[in-house]
């Protein structure tokens, strides 16, 4: 049975859109993001020349995570002899082996750069790296000395032989595989020593005695280079042959059958454990290291060659390269800048005075997170406050905003906290948090069984006025200031009473055995956030039959859903005009004639990261607009709790579509998907119009407005 979408389609003599080639491989389409980033640090003149080398060390962690998880997922299919097809026609091994044929490229054009870019133009300002080889041999002594002190008694060389098993390598380890001989005997010996993470991987050589006439020069050695380079501390009598890098990556998914779970908290514990004993999927080594060494290694690792890359260069793991952002040198980064305060400017420190005023919403980075900070800060301390409930997906290591409830339960208050432990790669610290605030009396929730729940959401019961008063904070991003500083995401202010009202169901939903379904403003998942998006969708497309003015902005870090995606072609079909700002991922193909062909898809790179979820409808001139946690993945449709909430505030809406419209004008930083699913970056043409730049220009024009206004005061 053909559905709506095909039966539109078929009518009107359009290509069928179940068809493998209207769809991007979701594998690939990541690949293609990651290098959208590198090219951030390809292009001389788009960022100062730390910014540059900031980019490559994103690059490479992207990378990692994406081995980790992704990869290890393909890995498992292909070792399962499954052969089961993508929507876009790949198999499990065909998508392992253009993975590896487009990460080597990459890599290649990454190290290039680095090598014979970044570092000579680090040189020039004076930021040196060092090869121990290469110094003279009074500072060979000076860093003998200091490898004897600091780092020889970090070392653990393990031998591997019939005495000794193969020593177990943790994910994301460096090592050394050492070639030795025995002096006495003669025997070939091989062995293992780990590059110890608990050390810094680039060392200040200014900070060493023998190096301080360096003067105003900054000179680093690479930490494996040095221990290389003293290999023979660790294996007295024995002749090192030659020792060869590498390094390896390991599956890091954990995966929880909930239901066999008693104890959630412990099992997450465990799983983050497990993730060092993950399968290895990727082992990086240098093209000088020979058959044997390598046989060796990919026999004990048990890996086959498509998981062997070779990475020239002489440094693996080049992610580490973001420890030099901690250089005191604000020549060579973005300039810094302070957001906008633009709730403090109009009200001072009384936000709860400001939300009853007006909903407010606030645009980060370039409006402050502080006020998200301050909301829960003052409940914490307001003795009008009764209680506060909240979603916590990732909060950071120093979190204020637990700490604000940590200080309300011990105040007394009633504070509800769903901490969600499977956040990936940020379990750790939940856990921490989770312990901290169960010790002082809060009531923390764990999530409900298999679904993982990413909405943010704040509610917060204040007495006023012999009355019950509920305010709400709800948010595109997470409750952590440092990445409020980086991300850019949405935060929407309000008491609406009918949103209230749908968000008090979702946690009592969320804290018990509460079934409500029927929330009438918010859209949820995994209940309706698929089926709400193509009704409205579907809406856009009688206003473009009875008036030709359908028109959708979608604005999200990926889009793969299909039956999303089969709906967006239909409405193509019947004359919508779709404009998608997807940062990552995006299975559609746009601008394919009878297919897409009104559709546009851009991607913005750029300082900060694109991380708001906005979902314009035009209908029919009454616009509605929906801001939230959920990207168009089955995985936030249908395994996730997220949120979408609806902005009623007439200039709230404007504000956001005015952004959107600036953003799908970018032409400094923004790429152009083309219909065979690469990109291509747009030309700045005049006038040039970079959107990042643009907000933070309005941005700083609002501290300036707020200082005059003050001084006139």
């Amino acid at each position: 049975m053909l559905t709506g979408v095909e039966h539109s389609c078929r009518e009107l003599a359009h290509p069928d859109p179940i068809e493998p080639q209207f769809y991007v491989n979701r594998e690939l389409s990541w690949i293609y993001f990651n290098q959208r980033v590198l090219e951030e640090a390809l292009q001389a003149g788009l960022h100062p020349l730390l910014e540059r080398v900031k980019f490559i060390s994103i690059f490479s962690s992207n990378l990692d995570e994406y081995f980790m998880i992704r990869v290890a997922g393909i890995a498992d299919q292909f070792e399962a002899g499954i052969q089961e097809r993508t929507i876009d026609g790949f198999t499990p091994v065909e998508q392992l082996d253009t993975i590896r044929e487009m990460v080597l490229r990459q890599l290649t054009e990454r190290n290039d750069c680095f090598y014979n870019d970044l570092l000579p133009a680090l040189q020039r300002e004076g930021i040196e790296f060092l090869r121990f080889a290469a110094l003279d041999a009074s500072r060979q002594d000076a860093l003998r000395t200091y490898f004897r002190r600091e780092i020889y008694p970090v070392l653990t060389p393990l031998a591997f032989d019939t005495g000794h098993p193969f020593p177990f390598m943790s994910n994301l380890s460096l090592n050394l595989a050492i070639e030795l001989e025995d002096e006495e005997h003669g025997v070939l010996k091989f062995a293992r020593v780990k590059v110890p993470s608990v050390l810094p991987r680039m060392i200040r050589l200014n900070d060493i005695e023998g190096f301080e006439e360096s003067g105003s020069v900054l000179r680093f050695i690479w930490l494996e280079d040095l221990i290389e380079n003293n290999l023979g501390e660790l294996f007295p009598r024995m002749r090192i042959l030659k020792s060869h890098l590498f390094r390896l990556i390991r599956d890091a998914d954990i995966e929880i059958e909930e239901d066999e779970a008693g104890d959630l908290l412990e099992t997450i514990e465990q799983g983050i454990l497990s993730r060092r004993y993950g399968k290895v999927v990727r082992l990086d080594i240098t093209p000088e290291m020979p058959d044997s060494v390598r046989k060796l290694l990919m026999k004990n690792l048990e890996v086959s060659w498509r998981s062997v890359y070779e990475i020239d260069g002489g440094v693996l793991g080049l992610s580490a390269l973001i420890d030099l952002m901690k250089i005191e040198r604000p020549d060579l980064k973005d300039e810094t800048f302070v957001p906008a305060s633009p709730i403090e400017d109009e009200f001072g420190p009384d936000i709860f005075a400001a939300i009853r005023k007006r909903d407010q919403l606030l645009h980060h980075p370039y409006d402050s997170f502080q006020p998200v900070v301050d909301f829960i800060d003052r409940a914490a301390t307001d003795p009008d406050v009764l209680s506060i409930k909240q979603t916590l997906y990732r909060v950071g290591s120093n979190s204020p905003i637990v700490k604000s409830l940590i200080r309300a339960a011990e105040a007394g208050k009633q504070v509800a906290v769903l901490v969600e432990l499977k956040a990936r790669f940020d379990e750790e610290n939940n856990i921490v948090w989770a312990r901290s605030l169960e010790d002082v009396g809060a009531h923390v929730i764990y999530g409900l069984p298999g679904l993982k729940t990413h909405a943010k959401l704040t509610m917060i019961v204040r007495r006023e006025q012999k009355k019950l008063q509920r305010y709400l904070h709800l948010g595109t991003g997470n409750y952590n200031p440092a990445t409020g500083k980086i991300y850019t995401d949405y935060s929407l202010f309000t008491i609406n009473e009918k949103l209230a009202n749908d968000v008090a169901e979702l946690f009592n939903a969320l804290t018990g055995y509460s079934r409500h379904t029927a929330y009438k403003k918010l859209i949820v998942s995994p209940i309706n956030t698929r089926k709400r998006l193509i009704e409205m969708i579907e809406r856009e497309i009688e206003w473009s039959r009875k008036s030709g003015c359908g028109h959708i902005i979608l604005k999200m870090n990926a889009l793969v859903d299909a039956q999303i995606i089969r709906s967006l072609y239909q409405a193509s079909c019947e004359g919508v005009r779709i404009d998608l700002i997807v940062r990552g991922i995006c299975c559609l193909k746009p601008a394919i004639a009878g297919i897409s062909e009104n559709i546009r898809v851009i991607s913005i790179i750029g300082r900060f990261l694109e991380h708001s979820r906005a979902y314009y409808f035009h209908n029919g001139g009454k616009p509605e607009l929906y801001l939230g946690s959920a990207d168009i993945m089955p995985r936030n449709l249908d395994h996730r709790v997220e949120t979408l909430f609806p902005v009623f505030d007439k200039s709230c809406i404007h504000s956001v579509k005015s952004e959107l419209d600036i953003m799908m004008n970018d032409n400094c930083k923004a790429w152009s998907m083309n219909p065979d699913g690469t990109y291509s970056k747009i030309e700045n043409e005049a006038p040039a119009i970079s959107s990042q730049a643009l907000f933070l220009s309005r941005a700083a024009q609002k501290k300036t407005l707020s200082k005059f206004k003050a001084h006139e005061l």
